[in-house]
């Protein structure tokens, strides 16, 4: 006798709230939730994937970023996380956020303060938040609630909840985005 073949989907287990980063209309059918490394490459390779489907689809979805640093494998990843928090308390997340995936190769200390400067932070300010660990905690949410949700590697998408692990070109991430919008 054999047993059936049983899939699982698996499913976002901590939904989108206000303390999250959100990128397009909040009204937006299609929600992708994103975890990521700013430090890891795979990451950094699906990031301008990323802006093209926002752009053709800007009334259709929004993204949302959750830091899933592997600070393991990137030894900047967490110190990056922590700089993008303290942007996010200024109201310049998404400028640092993109600019640490444009620079992925200059995210060392000394250049997380001249990213930090170049998009207009008091560095005098942001740099001993991040040395004191000021946004950890706020870092380490987004990792449990991965965690949760099954995440082990990045990046990771979740597609209005379901977890999404087809290709990350362009042609795929559109397809799924349509696919879920006219489900």
């Amino acid at each position: 006798m054999t047993t059936p073949l049983q899939i699982t989907v698996s499913r976002l287990r901590v939904p989108v709230d206000a303390s999250d980063h959100v990128r397009g209309a909040a009204d937006a059918a299609v929600t992708v939730v994103e975890y990521a490394d700013f430090q890891c490459p795979h990451s950094g390779t699906v990031h301008p994937v990323l802006r093209e489907v926002l752009r053709q689809r800007a009334d259709l979805v929004r993204l949302v970023y959750r830091h899933f640093p592997l600070a393991e494998v990137h030894p900047y990843a967490d110190a990056a996380a922590e700089v993008a928090e303290a942007a996010a308390v200024r109201g310049r997340f998404w400028e640092l956020h993109d600019w640490l995936f444009e620079h992925q190769d200059q995210l060392d200390p000394v250049h997380l303060s001249l990213a930090a400067q170049q998009v207009g932070l008091p560095v005098e300010e942001v740099d001993p938040e991040v040395e004191q660990h000021g946004y950890a905690d706020r870092v380490r949410r987004d990792i449990v609630s991965g965690i949760r949700s099954g995440v082990d590697a990045v990046p990771v998408f979740f597609v209005n909840g379901v977890r999404y692990d087809g290709p990350y070109g362009l042609p795929d991430l559109l397809a799924a985005v349509d696919g879920v919008a006219n489900a």
